[in-house]
C-alpha cells in the first residue's frame, strides 16, 4: 500500500536524492547509502489517512508516539490559561514515527503563539518550559479550552504550523508537523479525566485521550 507524503517532505527528499546521486559520481556504494537515506526520509514524512471518532466531547491525540507523562503541570504562559495546573498529556515521537500533528477536538482555533527556545531532548520534562514551541489554544462550542503545544526537540529544529487565529477546526484534522523528533503536549480542561497511561502508544486523530461529557475518573494500566 503506499501511503500519502505530506507536501513539507518533497523537497527533503528531492534534496536526500540529488545528494546521493552526485555522491554516486565519486563513489558507487556512497549512492546506495544514499539511496537507503533518501528511503528513511520518505517514510519520516508518511501522512497515512486516519479514522477519527466523532462524538461530541472527545478528545483525539494531537500525535503519534508514546504517551510519556500523564499528570497535573502548569501550562505555558503564552496560552492564557491561567497559573493553576491542568492535566497534561506528552506525546514523544521517535524518529520512526509519524510526523504529522492533528486537531484533538471541534472548536475554533482562538491563540496561536510561538516562542523560541532551546533544542534539549523533548524527553526531558523540562523541555516544555525551554525548548523551542508552538502553542496553539483551541475553544469548543462550549466555551471550554484545550491547549495543544508542539515542541522541538534534540534533533528536531523546525516546527510547521498551517493554523490561523479564528479559524474553524475539526477533530482529526492535519495542522502541522516538527522535523525530526519530537514532542507534543495536550492540556485538558480543568476536572477533564485523561483515558490513557503512561507507556501507552498513541495514535495521533484516533486514540481517544478523554471524553469531556464522561464523569469517569483517570484509567490505570498495566503492561502485560
Amino acid at each position: 500500500m503506499l501511503v500519502p507524503i505530506h507536501r513539507a517532505g518533497w523537497p527533503f527528499i528531492a534534496l536526500f536524492f540529488v545528494v546521493s546521486a552526485v555522491l554516486g559520481f565519486a563513489a558507487q556504494p556512497l549512492f546506495w547509502i544514499g539511496l537507503v537515506a533518501t528511503g528513511w526520509c520518505v517514510y519520516f514524512f508518511r501522512d497515512p489517512p486516519r479514522m477519527t471518532p466523532l462524538r461530541p466531547g472527545l478528545v483525539v491525540a494531537p500525535a503519534d508516539g508514546r504517551v510519556q507523562w500523564v499528570g497535573r503541570a502548569r501550562p505555558p504562559a503564552e496560552l492564557g490559561l491561567g497559573e493553576a495546573e491542568l492535566t497534561r498529556i506528552s506525546v514523544f515521537l521517535n524518529v520512526f514515527d509519524v510526523h504529522v500533528n492533528r486537531i484533538p477536538i471541534d472548536g475554533a482555533v482562538t491563540r496561536l503563539e510561538y516562542h523560541p527556545g532551546k533544542f534539549l531532548n523533548a524527553a526531558l520534562d523540562k523541555a516544555s518550559e525551554d525548548n523551542e514551541r508552538q502553542s496553539v489554544l483551541i475553544e469548543t462550542g462550549d466555551g471550554r479550552r484545550l491547549g495543544v503545544v508542539q515542541i522541538a526537540g534534540l534533533i528536531a529544529r523546525r516546527i510547521v504550523c498551517d493554523l490561523k487565529d479564528g479559524q474553524e477546526v475539526r477533530a482529526g484534522e492535519r495542522f502541522g508537523l516538527i522535523r525530526f523528533g519530537s514532542r507534543t503536549d495536550l492540556f485538558l480542561p480543568d476536572g477533564v479525566a485523561p483515558l490513557v497511561a503512561v507507556g501507552q502508544r498513541a495514535v495521533g486523530g484516533e486514540t481517544v485521550f478523554a471524553d469531556m461529557t464522561s464523569t469517569e475518573g483517570p484509567r490505570e494500566a498495566r503492561e502485560q
